[in-house]
Parts: C-alpha cells; structure tokens; sequence
C-alpha cells in the first residue's frame, strides 16, 4: 500500500510535516508513506498551462498522487483559512482524474484551526468522493520543535490515537471500512 503524506506548510521546520513523519515511522511493514513537503515548487494554477504545457513539478506531484493508494494531508491554518501554498496544489487536482475516488484524510497539528479544517473539508468532499472525513486526527504541537514531536507523541495518549488513526486509515483505503 502507498500512501501520499502531504504537508500543507511551506516552513521547513513545521509541526505539520512532523506530525506526518510521526506517522510515517508507525505504519506497519507493507505500508509505504511518502511525505510531500513541497508545495513551494508548485507554479500557480493556470488552466493555461494544463495538457502538454503542464510544468514538470506538477507533473511530478500529479504522478504521485496517481501511485497513491491513499492520502493524508496536514495542514496549518493561515488567517482562518486554507493556506495559499496547500490550495493551490489542490487546484492542479481539480480538473484531473488521478485524485478522483482516493481515499483521502486529514490530520492537524494544532488545537485551533477549525475555520480552516471546515474548509478544507468542503474542498476535499467536492474533489473526490472517498474523503475520510469521520477518520481525522488532531495533535496539539503549537510551541513544539519538530525533532520533540515523536517524543511528544510516544509518551502521551496520542500515540494510541496516531495509532487508532493509521489502523482506521488503511482498512479505509483497503476497503475494509466500506
């Protein structure tokens, strides 16, 4: 199984990749979890530049979420609101069929940023019909530095919850929760 991890942030120490990578040293053997990280090379969406104009980068992030069995993304909130960088990505989603029926879910790093969750949510229901809005998990590690979030999460409850999460998630994209 293959699941597509993408970090809605585009700070490079950031509690939401953490929260992914978390997640991606707890997966059992036969799950692979690639984490995205790299919003930033996405160019703006223009539907210009779809079909045989579409630019590398995208094309790249395209061809993952079309290996993908299944994905997660994690996001901060900027303003209330999706940020820029993660909408922007999703954008490039929208006209193309590889995202079309994957299972998707959400997990988020902070206790506040429910605006941007129930927005998010909208988003992704409209972008594919598997959205896993039921399977979500929330870890609140605003203030926490990114190499103190494993640490966090193994000496807390929340390790059962990431666990809880993961086991939901693959029975979901394994159809086991249909």
């Amino acid at each position: 199984m293959k699941i597509l991890a993408i970090s809605g942030s585009a700070r490079k120490a950031s509690t939401n990749t953490a929260l992914l990578s978390a997640i991606q040293s707890r997966v059992p053997e036969g799950v692979e979890v690639f984490i995205f990280d790299q919003l930033h090379t996405l160019p703006v969406f223009s539907p210009d530049l779809e079909g045989e104009s579409t630019p590398l980068a995208v094309r790249n992030f395209i061809d993952l979420i079309a290996t993908a069995d299944g994905i997660i993304i994690s996001s901060p909130e900027y303003v209330r609101a999706i940020p820029g960088g993660l909408k922007n990505a999703i954008d490039w989603m929208v006209s193309r069929y590889e995202v079309i029926g994957k299972n998707i879910a959400l997990v988020h790093a902070s206790h506040r940023g429910d605006d941007m969750l129930a927005s998010l949510r909208l988003v992704l229901a409209t972008v594919s019909e598997n959205f896993q809005e039921d399977i979500f998990l929330r870890v609140p590690l605003i203030g926490k530095l990114p190499k103190e979030i494993d640490t966090f999460i193994q000496e807390t409850d929340y390790e059962k919850e990431v666990m809880t999460f993961i086991s939901r998630f693959m029975d979901s994209v394994s159809g086991f929760d249909q």
